[in-house]
This record gives structure tokens, sequence and C-alpha cells, in this order.
């Protein structure tokens, strides 16, 4: 996870980019004098709703074997 970490002035100035930094999965912290006070999260309902099948030709070509059992596992599977 990145952290981004501002001072209070910085903050007031530029809340819309932090917020959206936030909602992107940045740790958004706040900070006075270079020492953290507050951390910006994203509330449960401001999540976006996670979409199945969201990347479609995401994965171009995938080889026959794919999900063959591998050999460095065989001393296992005994």
């Amino acid at each position: 996870m990145t952290i981004h970490q501002v001072n209070i002035h910085e903050a007031k100035t530029q809340l819309s980019r932090l917020i959206q930094e936030a909602l992107d999965g940045t740790e958004v912290i706040i900070a006075r004098d270079n020492r953290p006070l507050v951390r910006l999260d994203v509330l449960p309902e401001g999540k976006p709703e996670r979409r199945i099948g969201g990347a479609p030709g995401f994965v171009v070509r995938m080889a026959d074997d794919f999900d063959a059992p591998l050999d460095d596992f065989a001393p296992y599977s005994e």
C-alpha cells in the first residue's frame, strides 16, 4: 500500500485530490510539523463496488497445461 503524507496547509488546498487518492487505495496521512496527526480513510459505503468481468480480454493466452500439477510439488502429493 502506498502512503502519502501531507502537511495541513497542503491538505486544505488539495483536499479533492487527496480524497481521490484515498479512494484509489493510497493511505493519506495529514501531519503538522512532520508529525502524523490524522489518516484519511474511505468509509465502506464509499468504496466502489467490485464488478466481475471488468477486464474482458485481459488474459491474452493461457497454456493448455495451465492447471497441470507442477513437478516440483510431486513429493508432496504422495
